[in-house]
Protein backbone atom coordinates (compact mmCIF):
# COMPACT_ATOMS: atom_id res chain seq x y z
CA UNK A 1 0.00 0.00 0.00
CA UNK A 2 2.74 2.22 0.88
CA UNK A 3 4.34 1.45 -2.31
CA UNK A 4 1.46 2.30 -4.53
CA UNK A 5 0.62 5.87 -2.40
CA UNK A 6 4.03 6.97 -2.60
CA UNK A 7 4.42 6.31 -6.13
CA UNK A 8 8.15 5.03 -5.38
CA UNK A 9 9.40 1.75 -7.91
CA UNK A 10 11.98 0.59 -5.13
CA UNK A 11 9.38 0.44 -3.10
CA UNK A 12 6.80 -1.51 -5.01
CA UNK A 13 9.75 -3.20 -6.65
CA UNK A 14 10.46 -4.04 -2.56
CA UNK A 15 7.00 -5.00 -1.16
CA UNK A 16 6.30 -7.21 -4.26
CA UNK A 17 9.47 -9.18 -3.64
CA UNK A 18 8.66 -9.52 -0.09
CA UNK A 19 5.20 -10.89 -1.07
CA UNK A 20 6.53 -13.63 -3.19
CA UNK A 21 9.16 -14.27 -0.62
CA UNK A 22 6.31 -15.13 2.08
CA UNK A 23 4.94 -17.35 -0.27
CA UNK A 24 8.49 -19.15 -1.22
CA UNK A 25 9.70 -19.07 2.69
CA UNK A 26 6.08 -21.06 3.51
CA UNK A 27 7.59 -23.40 0.55
CA UNK A 28 10.43 -23.86 1.97
CA UNK A 29 9.29 -25.07 5.30
CA UNK A 30 6.52 -26.69 4.06
CA UNK A 31 9.06 -28.53 1.93
CA UNK A 32 11.33 -29.36 4.93
CA UNK A 33 8.59 -30.67 7.30
CA UNK A 34 7.80 -32.83 4.46
CA UNK A 35 11.43 -34.26 3.76
CA UNK A 36 11.45 -35.40 7.14
CA UNK A 37 8.56 -38.15 6.17
CA UNK A 38 10.31 -41.50 5.97
CA UNK A 39 10.56 -43.73 2.89
CA UNK A 40 8.15 -45.72 1.11
CA UNK A 41 8.43 -49.16 -1.36
CA UNK A 42 7.16 -46.58 -3.90
CA UNK A 43 9.05 -43.66 -2.93
CA UNK A 44 12.68 -45.14 -2.01
CA UNK A 45 14.49 -42.11 -0.90
CA UNK A 46 11.26 -40.14 0.53
CA UNK A 47 10.90 -36.83 0.05
CA UNK A 48 14.47 -35.92 -0.28
CA UNK A 49 14.39 -34.12 -3.68
CA UNK A 50 11.43 -31.51 -3.07
CA UNK A 51 13.91 -29.96 -1.37
CA UNK A 52 15.50 -29.55 -5.05
CA UNK A 53 12.65 -28.53 -6.66
CA UNK A 54 11.24 -26.03 -3.81
CA UNK A 55 15.27 -24.50 -4.93
CA UNK A 56 14.10 -24.60 -8.46
CA UNK A 57 10.69 -22.62 -7.79
CA UNK A 58 12.28 -19.82 -5.40
CA UNK A 59 14.96 -19.06 -8.25
CA UNK A 60 12.94 -19.05 -11.22
CA UNK A 61 10.51 -16.75 -9.12
CA UNK A 62 13.58 -14.45 -8.01
CA UNK A 63 14.60 -13.89 -11.75
CA UNK A 64 11.22 -12.96 -12.89
CA UNK A 65 10.52 -10.98 -10.03
CA UNK A 66 14.48 -8.95 -11.13
CA UNK A 67 13.40 -8.83 -14.26
CA UNK A 68 9.88 -7.54 -14.35
CA UNK A 69 11.47 -4.72 -11.90
CA UNK A 70 14.56 -4.25 -14.52
CA UNK A 71 11.48 -3.54 -17.74
CA UNK A 72 9.53 -1.01 -15.46
CA UNK A 73 12.27 0.47 -14.13
CA UNK A 74 13.84 1.50 -17.57
CA UNK A 75 9.96 3.00 -18.46
CA UNK A 76 10.59 5.19 -15.50
CA UNK A 77 14.08 6.74 -16.75
CA UNK A 78 12.14 8.07 -19.94
CA UNK A 79 9.12 8.98 -17.89
CA UNK A 80 9.80 9.99 -13.99
CA UNK A 81 6.89 9.27 -11.83
CA UNK A 82 6.51 12.14 -8.87
CA UNK A 83 7.12 10.26 -5.15
CA UNK A 84 6.17 10.93 -1.67
CA UNK A 85 9.30 11.17 -0.28
CA UNK A 86 7.92 10.76 3.49
CA UNK A 87 6.26 7.31 3.15
CA UNK A 88 8.71 6.35 1.05
CA UNK A 89 11.26 6.95 3.43
CA UNK A 90 9.00 5.60 6.45
CA UNK A 91 8.29 2.32 4.83
CA UNK A 92 11.85 1.42 3.77
CA UNK A 93 12.94 2.30 7.44
CA UNK A 94 10.69 -0.63 8.68
CA UNK A 95 11.11 -3.21 5.89
CA UNK A 96 14.87 -2.72 6.27
CA UNK A 97 14.57 -3.32 10.25
CA UNK A 98 12.29 -6.19 9.44
CA UNK A 99 14.51 -7.88 6.61
CA UNK A 100 17.43 -7.66 8.76
CA UNK A 101 16.04 -9.40 11.89
CA UNK A 102 15.29 -12.33 9.40
CA UNK A 103 18.49 -12.12 7.51
CA UNK A 104 20.46 -12.35 11.00
CA UNK A 105 17.81 -15.40 11.95
CA UNK A 106 18.76 -17.61 8.81
CA UNK A 107 22.40 -16.24 8.28
CA UNK A 108 23.65 -19.25 10.78
CA UNK A 109 21.78 -21.92 8.71
CA UNK A 110 22.01 -20.67 5.09
CA UNK A 111 24.51 -23.51 4.14
CA UNK A 112 22.33 -26.52 5.35
CA UNK A 113 20.64 -26.88 2.01
CA UNK A 114 19.42 -25.82 -1.64
CA UNK A 115 16.50 -25.25 0.40
CA UNK A 116 17.52 -22.70 3.02
CA UNK A 117 20.26 -21.31 1.25
CA UNK A 118 17.17 -20.03 -1.46
CA UNK A 119 14.97 -18.91 1.43
CA UNK A 120 18.21 -16.71 2.30
CA UNK A 121 18.50 -15.71 -0.66
CA UNK A 122 15.08 -14.47 -0.59
CA UNK A 123 15.50 -12.32 1.98
CA UNK A 124 19.01 -11.22 1.55
CA UNK A 125 17.46 -10.05 -1.55
CA UNK A 126 14.32 -8.09 0.39
CA UNK A 127 17.24 -6.67 2.62
CA UNK A 128 18.88 -5.18 -0.15
CA UNK A 129 15.77 -3.96 -1.80
CA UNK A 130 14.98 -2.16 1.36
CA UNK A 131 18.85 -1.30 1.66
CA UNK A 132 18.59 0.45 -2.05
CA UNK A 133 14.84 1.77 -1.45
CA UNK A 134 16.07 3.75 1.59
CA UNK A 135 19.18 5.30 0.03
CA UNK A 136 16.82 6.44 -2.90
CA UNK A 137 14.63 7.99 -0.51
CA UNK A 138 17.27 9.80 1.11
CA UNK A 139 18.84 10.77 -2.55
CA UNK A 140 15.49 11.88 -3.21
CA UNK A 141 14.80 13.98 -0.43
CA UNK A 142 17.80 15.71 -0.17
CA UNK A 143 18.35 16.38 -3.97
CA UNK A 144 15.16 15.78 -5.60
CA UNK A 145 16.60 13.49 -8.29
CA UNK A 146 13.73 11.03 -8.75
CA UNK A 147 15.92 9.22 -10.99
CA UNK A 148 17.50 7.78 -7.88
CA UNK A 149 14.74 5.69 -7.84
CA UNK A 150 14.73 3.39 -10.96
CA UNK A 151 18.64 3.74 -10.97
CA UNK A 152 18.68 1.78 -7.59
CA UNK A 153 15.87 -0.35 -8.76
CA UNK A 154 17.59 -1.84 -11.39
CA UNK A 155 21.25 -2.25 -9.38
CA UNK A 156 19.29 -4.65 -6.68
CA UNK A 157 17.20 -6.43 -9.36
CA UNK A 158 20.99 -7.49 -11.04
CA UNK A 159 22.29 -8.52 -8.08
CA UNK A 160 19.09 -10.51 -6.80
CA UNK A 161 19.29 -11.89 -10.58
CA UNK A 162 23.00 -13.48 -9.90
CA UNK A 163 22.08 -14.92 -6.88
CA UNK A 164 19.11 -16.63 -8.26
CA UNK A 165 20.41 -17.90 -11.46
CA UNK A 166 23.31 -19.77 -9.30
CA UNK A 167 20.75 -21.46 -7.00
CA UNK A 168 18.39 -22.12 -10.21
CA UNK A 169 21.77 -23.62 -11.60
CA UNK A 170 22.89 -25.97 -9.00
CA UNK A 171 19.47 -27.62 -8.46
CA UNK A 172 19.10 -28.11 -12.23
CA UNK A 173 22.69 -29.73 -12.18
CA UNK A 174 21.44 -32.10 -9.29
CA UNK A 175 18.02 -32.67 -10.87
CA UNK A 176 19.91 -33.98 -14.21
CA UNK A 177 21.53 -36.19 -11.51
CA UNK A 178 25.28 -34.98 -12.76
CA UNK A 179 28.09 -35.58 -10.79
CA UNK A 180 28.72 -32.91 -7.79
CA UNK A 181 31.45 -30.38 -8.91
CA UNK A 182 33.26 -30.95 -5.36
CA UNK A 183 33.66 -34.81 -6.71
CA UNK A 184 35.71 -35.12 -9.84
CA UNK A 185 34.94 -38.79 -11.35
CA UNK A 186 38.52 -39.17 -12.34
CA UNK A 187 39.37 -39.08 -8.48
CA UNK A 188 36.50 -41.36 -8.20
CA UNK A 189 37.53 -43.76 -10.12
CA UNK A 190 41.60 -43.53 -9.63
CA UNK A 191 40.72 -44.36 -5.41
CA UNK A 192 38.99 -47.49 -6.71
CA UNK A 193 41.39 -48.73 -8.52
CA UNK A 194 44.04 -47.96 -6.33
CA UNK A 195 42.44 -50.49 -4.09
CA UNK A 196 44.34 -53.89 -4.06
CA UNK A 197 42.99 -57.00 -6.41
CA UNK A 198 40.64 -54.21 -8.47
CA UNK A 199 41.37 -54.21 -11.79
CA UNK A 200 38.89 -52.42 -13.73
CA UNK A 201 35.92 -50.09 -12.80
CA UNK A 202 33.38 -49.52 -15.13
CA UNK A 203 29.42 -48.33 -15.38
CA UNK A 204 30.44 -45.71 -12.53
CA UNK A 205 27.99 -43.16 -11.79
CA UNK A 206 27.90 -40.62 -9.02
CA UNK A 207 25.29 -37.99 -8.15
CA UNK A 208 23.59 -35.43 -5.46
CA UNK A 209 20.09 -36.87 -4.12
CA UNK A 210 19.74 -33.89 -2.20
CA UNK A 211 21.89 -31.24 -0.35
CA UNK A 212 24.51 -33.11 1.19
CA UNK A 213 23.23 -36.52 0.62
CA UNK A 214 25.59 -38.03 -2.67
CA UNK A 215 25.19 -41.34 -4.27
CA UNK A 216 27.21 -43.91 -6.30
CA UNK A 217 26.72 -47.08 -7.91
CA UNK A 218 29.01 -48.57 -9.92
CA UNK A 219 30.57 -51.84 -11.19
CA UNK A 220 34.35 -52.93 -9.98
CA UNK A 221 36.63 -56.50 -12.03
CA UNK A 222 38.34 -58.48 -8.71
CA UNK A 223 39.28 -61.48 -10.10
CA UNK A 224 39.99 -63.15 -7.29
CA UNK A 225 36.53 -64.29 -5.78
CA UNK A 226 38.11 -64.80 -2.21
CA UNK A 227 39.49 -61.03 -2.61
CA UNK A 228 36.04 -59.73 -2.91
CA UNK A 229 34.85 -58.93 1.07
CA UNK A 230 38.18 -56.99 1.38
CA UNK A 231 37.91 -55.20 -1.94
CA UNK A 232 34.24 -54.25 -1.15
CA UNK A 233 35.24 -52.97 2.59
CA UNK A 234 38.24 -50.94 1.11
CA UNK A 235 36.80 -49.48 -1.86
CA UNK A 236 33.65 -48.37 0.62
CA UNK A 237 36.65 -46.71 2.99
CA UNK A 238 37.60 -44.93 -0.14
CA UNK A 239 34.23 -43.72 -0.81
CA UNK A 240 33.74 -42.65 2.32
CA UNK A 241 36.76 -40.73 2.63
CA UNK A 242 35.21 -38.75 -0.31
CA UNK A 243 32.10 -38.10 1.77
CA UNK A 244 30.14 -40.74 -0.06
CA UNK A 245 28.12 -42.51 2.08
CA UNK A 246 25.41 -44.03 -0.06
CA UNK A 247 26.85 -46.59 -2.81
CA UNK A 248 26.20 -49.82 -4.44
CA UNK A 249 28.73 -51.85 -5.97
CA UNK A 250 28.72 -54.89 -7.84
CA UNK A 251 32.01 -57.14 -8.02
CA UNK A 252 32.97 -59.11 -10.70
CA UNK A 253 35.47 -61.74 -11.37
CA UNK A 254 34.82 -60.59 -15.39
CA UNK A 255 34.55 -57.32 -17.34
CA UNK A 256 30.53 -57.87 -17.43
CA UNK A 257 29.61 -54.68 -19.46
CA UNK A 258 26.20 -53.96 -18.91
CA UNK A 259 24.25 -50.22 -18.59
CA UNK A 260 25.01 -46.92 -20.45
CA UNK A 261 28.90 -47.25 -20.42
CA UNK A 262 28.34 -50.74 -21.91
CA UNK A 263 26.03 -49.09 -25.29
CA UNK A 264 28.27 -46.65 -25.92
CA UNK A 265 31.37 -48.64 -25.69
CA UNK A 266 29.47 -51.03 -27.85
CA UNK A 267 28.07 -48.26 -30.07
CA UNK A 268 30.96 -46.82 -30.40
CA UNK A 269 32.95 -49.61 -31.56
CA UNK A 270 30.68 -50.97 -34.00
CA UNK A 271 30.09 -47.31 -35.31
CA UNK A 272 33.89 -47.46 -36.41
CA UNK A 273 33.11 -50.55 -38.69
CA UNK A 274 29.87 -49.28 -40.04
CA UNK A 275 27.73 -51.45 -37.81
CA UNK A 276 26.09 -48.77 -35.44
CA UNK A 277 22.89 -49.83 -35.85
CA UNK A 278 23.69 -53.56 -34.97
CA UNK A 279 26.11 -52.49 -31.95
CA UNK A 280 22.68 -50.24 -30.53
CA UNK A 281 20.95 -53.57 -30.74
CA UNK A 282 23.83 -55.30 -28.74
CA UNK A 283 23.95 -52.99 -25.83
CA UNK A 284 20.00 -53.05 -25.38
CA UNK A 285 20.17 -56.74 -24.86
CA UNK A 286 22.26 -56.29 -22.28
Amino acid sequence: MAGLVSGALALLADAGHMLIDVAALALSAFTAWLARRPASPSRTYGYLRLEILAAVVNGAALIGIASAVIVEAIDRLDTPQPIRVDIFLAAALVGLIVNVTGLRILHGVRHAGLNVRGAYLHVLGDTLGSVGALLAALTVQFTGWTYADPIVSILLSLLIFVGAWRLLKESTHVLLEAAPPHLPMDEVRRRLLAVEGVRDVHDLHVWTVTSGVVAMSGHAVVPELAQHPVALRRMLDELGHLGIHHSTLQLEVVDHCEGLDCLRRNVGAEGRHGHGHAGFQHGHRH
